[in-house]
């Protein structure tokens, strides 16, 4: 037992840093994807079909692309184009654009369970698109979406131990720093098991607060 807390005492510097990052990393992202795929979300029920098949595209193509590709096309093709990301930037992005996806279908489907006589009946007093999407529908369809899309960030802080393996000092990597130092690996990854249901266990928190005041609201 000594052992498995010496192996955080002595390395605290190297695990403050890489969870750091990880939140970080997590937060930029969950801003970024939560906008696009927003955005996108908006795109697939637009009236006008180019949008729409613009957003059933960027959903098919992104979200049956493997996060690791998405990652080793910002680090390694995009500078090809002399477009040059920093290891960090093209972190950010690559699981922003990989996120946005999976949030477009839960808007997408959050649109969906709204009743579209509602939607009519705004389009009828002449409001635009747009007003009736964020005025009338959207706050509706938040009741239903809050439950996938904190799955869907979730997942994303998970995710980001992916940008270990492309140079990017968060949790994922702490392994391979302290392999350098010798450290019993066990107790390495048990650490950061740690340390990830610390980080997830606020989002589940917040998931079912929000879903009880959702529920009341109804």
């Amino acid at each position: 037992m000594t052992e498995f807390f010496r192996v955080l005492t002595d390395n605290w510097d190297l695990y403050l840093d890489g969870f750091t990052n990880t939140v970080k990393l997590f937060l930029i992202a969950a801003v970024g994807s939560l906008v696009l795929g927003t955005l996108l979300g908006a795109f697939r029920v637009s009236p006008i079909p180019a949008l729409r098949w613009f957003g059933a595209s960027y959903v098919n193509i992104v979200r049956n692309t493997p996060l690791t590709l998405v990652f080793a096309f910002l680090v390694f093709a995009v500078p090809k184009l002399d477009v040059n990301l920093e290891y960090d930037t093209a972190a950010f992005t690559a699981l922003t654009v990989y996120t946005a996806a999976f949030v477009c279908e839960v808007v997408r489907s959050g649109i969906n369970t709204v009743n579209p006589g509602q939607a009519e009946a705004a389009r009828a007093i002449g409001m635009t698109f747009d007003q009736v999407l964020t005025q009338i529908v959207l706050p509706q369809a938040l009741r239903a979406m809050v439950p996938p899309l904190m799955s869907v960030l979730i997942a994303m802080l998970k995710n980001t131990t992916i940008a270990a393996g492309f140079s990017v000092l968060e949790a994922g990597a702490i392994p391979f720093y302290m392999a350098e130092r010798g450290e019993p690996q066990f107790y390495v990854l048990l650490w950061i098991v740690i340390g990830f249901l610390i980080l997830i266990a606020p989002l589940i928190l917040l998931q079912r607060t929000l879903e009880r005041r959702m529920a009341v609201a109804r």
